[in-house]
């Protein structure tokens, strides 16, 4: 049987997992931590992947591809090497550059499909163009974190050999998803100079783009969210609701979006439809901080907050603790509200920091219902929607059922899935049968409680 491999490079670890390319039945899989921050020297990634690839290295693989996280920039001199750490998706301190670019180019979202917040490569590059000179100075092209690894597995030292998918480069802030081809005047707007930088030729979904030094083919790649969406067999109509570090809903659409707003991003996904995306930063690591100042584990925590009831008696958390991209506050902060004497207790606090956390994504799933985005289904995944109260508290508020897909790693999976169909040479990706866990129907929420943080969070204005 042919084993495929699949690799997930996300900000917290490499997930490696290898699959039969003709039945999708898992043979194997391994993972290795990457360092925490907001900028990673991009080596640490490969030193990673090398080492989860050797736990898996009896099986003799047949394909490979990378999927990735989004956004970040990798700034290559000539001789490809790079030239500063890796800026990631949850770096802020780009977000004057991407204002100063949304005033220069005031059509960018017409011809990107997104309007740039802090996370877009181009805002990145814009900042590194301000702040670093004598690094700009030397920049001669610019990967995102999977195109980087693809090309490194590959062996070449040829900046030209870099490829992508139309998926991550939708995320650069300097590529048309519809037309499938980077904004030569947008990438020389964001550098300030004549003469564009090089990037990564885009493949299409079923295509290899290299080999590995030992033969292995490369196939495209993808963004992360768009590995996800290929790992979990969505369709058009499928709203996806990913709770891990950050929270992000996306939906599979036939029709592209361009969000004047800057809300959504209107990226592509990894078949040739469309992936509007809308994504909050503060998810499951303000589950864990607050589970940490109650001194309590995760599950307790989860125990607590089921024992509160919808509203949390008055108590609202904003979850900002690490600034928020939607809607786009990055220097906010998080907060309490309505505290008194009754309601400030560890079951309304531990209840009120997950309504503030769904809230949140509620917020960024209307953003794309107002792009005129229908909901066939809802999927909810990541880390924390294996949380019960998490579960329950959703199906609740987002008052319809949720489609809970079984475990597994989707965006690994759907790296898998684009190296299966590279392989086959068929014009559609394989049919892997993914199964759904559970559906949680939807229970009684507080409407009141919904409107209460939706009006929050539109005060854009507000002292957060």
């Amino acid at each position: 049987m042919p084993i495929v491999a699949g690799v997930d490079s996300s900000t917290q670890s490499v997930k490696v997992v290898l699959r039969d390319a003709d039945t999708g039945e898992l043979v194997a899989q391994a993972n290795e931590p990457h360092p925490d921050g907001t900028e990673v020297d991009p080596k640490a990634w490969e030193v990673a992947l090398e080492s989860a690839l050797a736990k898996v290295g009896k099986y003799k693989i047949d394909a490979i591809s990378i999927a990735g996280q989004q956004h970040g920039m990798v700034a290559l001199d000539k001789n490809g090497e790079v030239i500063r750490k890796a800026l990631l998706w949850n770096d802020t301190r780009s977000a004057g550059a991407a204002e100063d670019l949304n005033r220069e180019i005031p059509d960018i979202h017409i011809r990107t499909g997104s309007r740039l917040v802090a996370s877009f490569t181009a805002s990145k590059v814009r900042w590194l163009h301000d702040a670093e000179p004598d690094n700009a100075n030397k920049l001669a092209a610019v990967a995102l974190p999977h195109d980087w690894l693809s090309w490194r597995l590959s062996g070449s030292k040829n900046l030209d050999s870099l490829f992508t998918d139309r998926s991550d480069a939708s995320g650069t802030g300097y590529f048309n998803p519809e037309t499938n081809s980077y904004d030569l005047e947008i990438m020389e707007r964001v550098r300030n100079r004549e003469g564009a930088f090089l990037t990564p030729k885009v493949l299409k979904p079923n295509e290899f783009g290299g080999e590995t030094t030992s033969g292995v083919p490369i196939a495209a790649g993808a963004g992360d969210n768009a590995g996800a969406a290929l790992g979990l067999g969505a369709k058009v109509g499928d709203l996806v609701i990913s709770l891990g570090t950050s929270g992000t809903a996306f939906a599979v659409s036939a029709n592209p979006t361009k969000d004047a707003t800057g809300e959504v991003a209107g990226f592509a996904d990894a078949t040739g439809n469309f992936l509007p995306l809308a994504c909050t930063l503060n998810v499951s690591k303000v589950i864990t901080t607050m589970a940490k100042v109650l001194d309590v584990s995760l599950d307790e925590f989860s125990s607590l907050a089921l024992l509160a009831s919808s509203g949390s008696d008055g108590l609202t958390l904003v979850p900002h603790f690490d600034g928020e991209r939607t809607p786009n506050l990055p220097n906010s902060k998080g907060r309490f509200l309505g505290i008194d004497n009754r309601n400030f207790t560890k079951p309304n606090i531990a209840r009120a920091t997950i309504e503030g956390v769904v809230a949140g994504i509620i917020y960024a799933a209307n953003a794309l219902k107002h792009q005129g985005f229908l909901v066939q289904r809802i999927l909810l995944i990541g880390g924390a929607s294996k949380n019960r109260a998490v579960r329950t508290i959703a199906s609740a508020m987002f008052q319809s059922e949720i489609h809970l897909p079984m475990a597994s790693e989707y965006v690994a999976d759907g790296a898998a899935t684009q190296a299966a169909w590279a392989l086959s040479g068929r014009r559609t990706p394989p049919d892997w049968n993914n199964h759904m866990e559970s559906i949680f129907e939807s229970t009684s929420a507080d409407s009141e409680l919904i409107d209460r943080y939706i009006s929050i969070l539109n005060a854009r204005n507000a002292n957060f």
